[in-house]
């Protein structure tokens, strides 16, 4: 495979989906969709009518007709659901999910991937969070059915991934180590994934997968380094993302403190040491901040194989952002308004999340307060050990009392948001609640928000994912869709 310059960014839940992917890749870059959250996803733009055919076009190319017939069955609605219609909600994952949830999630990832990799010959990436470990199994294979290219997983250490890359590809029975609060170490508990069990008589309908690439986002050499020790398979390169990258940020290194704004502060032991990143051989791409050609090409001169991008694309006409929500957005940028802030406690991961400031949204600390805390979607929770052995599960985000009836501290959830509900609202599917509430978005941003106003000069109020490929790589590039398939 030829190393592209350009990764657009996995982001958010359905803002990365197929059709910016597919844009991306047949340009010539690696196009990525997001993995998470697809199996609710996928069952919306069925109950929204599945309008263009897309979806159930690629449930099509499903090798076995039965669990597709049963999703069609369960969520198809012809036409569309009504408005005021809740959206049909999957089990949360447990250490234990049925057998429905396993095949739901890997069908959607299948038919994202499917529908960005369909008609060219470019190559497609999905993206995944190894904070939530307990769909991964399910979400890896059903990538893989579709012939994914790349795989990349950052918000964590996953050093089993590669391993069970390579155990997938042969169709074979595989396990994930959960993390699990409150255990000893000789504790160890697994989530099972066995394709056979799963989608019976599917190795031999399909035969050996491809193994994709595998890249992990890291934030030092220290973690690349702990990676290529310690994974159980090959490590084929690296994503090194700085603070300034939208989304989830990996914690400053040290004692944490925060500015005046309430932002954790990154500073000299935060940089990535390039020069050691380059003496272990292998490709790597620089994340978070580099939307200019002009730090395209600094990344270059600095040994890397090129940048991974994010803000620009979540904006561009391709993404899966509800267009409304990125009209409003960008017309932030053009009144020169638009701020970003770093929140260390809105996520329920802990991890600091970066959260773009837009009246009318979860940012907002009124609309924040309004909203009843509930958990419902659970893609976030964490697992615990109870005192007679057996698992819980809770997430700082659910309603107070739960999660300290369930042993949490309840200074752990001052600030939290649901961001399972908030993005997918972002990406225009809003969970409808009974007494009439509608889940709000909230929108997630690199630092480099303001940056997207270079593309709306003239008089422009939209661009394509090809503007910000142009923009990138220099006048020498020139837009020429690769051949199909």
């Amino acid at each position: 495979m030829n190393l592209p310059k350009i990764i657009q960014g996995g982001m958010g839940v359905a803002i990365s989906d197929w059709r910016l992917a597919k844009a991306v890749s047949q340009l010539g870059q690696l196009g990525v969709v997001t993995g998470t959250g697809v199996n609710r996803v996928m069952p919306s733009r069925l109950m929204d009518g599945d309008l263009g055919g897309h979806v159930r076009r690629a449930l099509a190319g499903f090798v076995l007709p039965e669990p597709v017939q049963s999703i069609i069955d369960r969520y198809y609605t012809p036409g569309g659901k009504s408005p005021d219609a809740p959206y049909k909600t999957p089990a949360a994952y447990s250490i234990n999910p049925p057998k429905f949830l396993d095949q739901l999630t890997s069908i959607g990832n299948f038919v994202e991937v499917f529908l960005a990799k369909e008609g060219h010959a470019g190559v497609v990436g999905i993206n995944l969070l190894e904070k939530l470990q307990m769909p991964s199994l399910a979400s890896l294979y059903g990538a893989m059915l579709a012939g994914v290219d790349v795989v990349l997983m950052g918000a964590g250490i996953p050093t089993q991934v590669p391993g069970i890359l390579d155990k997938l590809a042969n169709h074979e029975p595989v396990t994930y180590r959960v993390d699990v609060h409150g255990t000893v170490p000789e504790d160890d508990f697994r989530i099972h994934f066995d394709p056979e069990a799963i989608f019976p008589g599917i190795a031999k309908l399909v035969g050996k997968l491809k193994r994709p690439m595998f890249l992990p986002i890291i934030s030092s050499v220290v973690l690349a380094k702990a990676l290529l020790k310690r994974s159980e398979g090959q490590v084929d390169g690296f994503v090194i993302e700085g603070p300034t990258a939208g989304g989830h940020n990996a914690p400053p290194r040290g004692a944490v403190s925060l500015n005046e704004k309430g932002e954790p502060i990154y500073g000299d032991k935060d940089v990535v040491d390039l020069e050691q990143m380059k003496k272990l051989g292998l490709p790597f791409w620089l994340a978070g901040g580099y939307g200019t050609p002009q730090r395209v090409q600094a990344a270059l001169a600095a040994g890397a194989a090129g940048v991974q991008v994010g803000t620009a694309f979540s904006l561009c006409d391709e993404s899966g952002m509800e267009p409304e929500l990125k009209k409003r957005v960008l017309r932030k940028v053009l009144d020169e308004e638009a701020v970003v802030f770093t929140s260390p406690v809105v996520s329920p991961t802990g991890f600091p999340f970066k959260v773009a400031q837009l009246e009318g949204t979860l940012s907002d600390a009124e609309e924040y307060e309004a909203r009843e805390r509930i958990c419902d979607l659970g893609f976030l929770r964490t697992v615990f050990k109870k005192e007679d052995g057996s698992l819980g599960y809770r997430c700082p985000a659910e309603p107070v009392d739960a999660f300290v009836a369930k042993g949490g501290n309840v200074e752990d959830t001052v600030g939290r948001a649901c961001l399972c509900n908030t993005l997918l609202a972002s990406a225009g599917f809003p969970q409808r609640r009974k007494d009439g509430y509608v889940e709000l978005p909230m929108v997630t941003s690199g630092d480099d928000l303001v940056m997207a106003g270079q593309f709306l000069k003239a008089g422009k109020t939209s661009y394509s994912a090809a503007d910000v490929i142009s923009y990138l790589l220099g006048p020498s590039w020139r837009p020429s869709l690769l051949p199909s398939v």
